[in-house]
């Protein structure tokens, strides 16, 4: 059979226009690589075109041609080149989807070779120190038309049925896990979705990283609570968590337990928490779904003793939380922190942020916390009466007092005799504090018509105070009156 094979020119550096300076200088197995590299050939072969014993070999040869980098901040150069590169990718993408029998031991260095030759870089700084990633646009990665590739190209490999986790694991190890975990860093939230799947089947089919991948994790986490408050991957790596929590197997090893109490539920302080809440929230609760006995002195205390004091936004999304744990818990645990869950919620109903009045009233909403409500009613409606009598007449915003009517008729529904004695108590202990205040109003005016008749004046002509000294902190009583 004639030897049909593609004459592969060996890379050589371009030279570089005067003046030119590299974005970035990368390096490959102690080889530099500029990213202004010409990429030649002399013709394109498909890799289908040739014989079934020839494919192998071609593959490899492609496989290490696509180690070459190219400068995408120069927009203009190397077109030609890098159009060349996108063609050979999307046949490897196409080869290793459609083809069978194409993976031998000499493949798996060459594939990892030439991922780590594309992926693995140093991300480059923000354009701005002060960048909020709710408000600023993210700097997409220029060079993405080729690693969209590599990404689907490796994530095909790594789903392949011929693909040998036992032969891979000499080339996938922990430095290879380590650097991919600091390009969920990247701020282009294209690359980190395609990260998010490649660590998610790296974690499926090598047992031994298992570990290790945790442990990084957990590293990452706690650097971001404790020190930078800055990772733009906290959102895909908590959605990783939330899988691999629901694959923890019973009972929870301590190690597990831990991960919640010092790790997950601190990541609540941070400042950005509205950028990853919805994934940490779910890994929360699958969580407690996992073991239930956890929400008791764990998870709702550790919540509460987070609890926002001046952000109303964050608040917000503190009340969905706790929502989504009381859809998921259990009676005999709801039995252990109503009151100090409903003290909270009262707190957050008299708020006069409307979102969080109107957040916390939706409780009532639901049909299982409904019920939960109902048969600890004797419990739950003294905490809640007198923030929701009070706020019925005071509150400036007349949706929050229509939604407060509802839930005090579902509670006089619920309960009518302890609904009339608390209604009845208010409005006696309203009386004895109008009264009280009355009593403390007559005496002051009375002070003051005395201090007027005794005239008392300094040489300034103003009103010297007769009243004797009072202790901090202790109320005025009638000796304190006395002249």
């Amino acid at each position: 059979m004639a030897f049909l094979w593609v004459c592969f020119e060996p890379l050589r550096k371009a030279e570089k226009p005067q003046g030119h300076q590299p974005k970035y200088n990368l390096t490959c197995n102690g080889r530099p690589l500029f990213t202004n590299i010409t990429f030649e050939r002399q013709k394109q072969v498909q890799v289908e075109d040739v014989s079934a014993q020839e494919q192998p070999e071609l593959f490899l040869k492609k496989l290490q041609q696509c180690c070459t980098l190219f400068d995408f901040m120069e927009t203009l150069s190397d077109l030609k080149m890098k159009e060349y590169k996108r063609s050979t990718l999307n046949e490897l993408v196409d080869y290793v989807t459609l083809s069978r029998g194409y993976l031998t031991e000499q493949t798996y260095p060459e594939v990892v070779k030439m991922v780590s030759c594309n992926i693995f870089r140093t991300l480059p700084p923000s354009d701005s120190n002060e960048f909020d990633p709710e408000e600023d646009e993210p700097t997409l990665e220029a060079s993405w038309p080729h690693l969209q590739l590599i990404y689907e190209f490796f994530i095909r490999f790594l789903e392949s049925q011929e693909f040998q986790p036992s032969v891979a694991k000499k080339y996938i190890d922990q430095k290879f896990v380590l650097q991919l975990l600091e390009l969920f860093d990247s701020e282009d939230p294209r690359e980190r979705d395609c990260l998010k799947t490649v660590l998610h089947r790296i974690y499926g089919k090598f047992l031994g990283l298992r570990a290790f991948i945790r442990k990084q994790i957990n590293n990452i986490f706690l650097c971001f609570v404790y020190e930078t408050e800055h990772f733009n991957g906290v959102a895909e790596l908590l959605e990783i968590l939330g899988s691999i929590i629901n694959g923890f197997a019973l009972p929870l090893k301590a190690e597990h337990k831990q991960f919640l109490v010092k790790v997950l539920l601190p990541l609540h302080t941070v400042r950005s928490l509205s950028l990853f809440h919805a994934q940490l929230a779910y890994c929360i609760v699958q969580f407690l779904e996992k073991d239930p006995t956890l929400t008791e002195p764990v998870s709702v205390p550790c919540l509460l003793k987070f609890w926002p004091k001046t952000c109303s936004q964050k608040e917000v999304m503190f009340l969905g939380e706790l929502e989504e744990i009381l859809d998921v818990i259990e009676p005999t645990q709801f039995v252990k922190i109503q009151e100090l869950l409903f003290k909270q919620i009262a707190r957050c109903v008299s708020s006069p942020h409307f979102q969080v009045a109107e957040r916390a009233l939706y409780y009532w909403n639901n049909e299982y916390i409904m019920s939960l409500i109902e048969e600890n009613s004797s419990v739950i409606l003294p905490i809640m009466f007198a923030s929701l009598y009070r706020i019925s007449k005071e509150h400036w915003n007349p949706a929050i007092s229509a939604l407060i009517y509802n839930v005090l008729k579902a509670f006089m529904e619920m309960n009518s005799a302890l609904f009339d004695e608390l209604a009845a108590n208010y409005k006696s202990d309203r009386q004895r504090e109008r009264k009280k205040d009355k009593e403390r109003e007559d005496l002051w005016r009375k002070l003051e018509e005395l201090e007027l008749r005794r005239g008392v004046q300094n040489s300034d002509g103003v009103i010297i105070s007769l009243l004797k000294y009072q202790p901090p902190g202790q109320t005025r009583t009638k000796k304190h009156f006395e002249i």
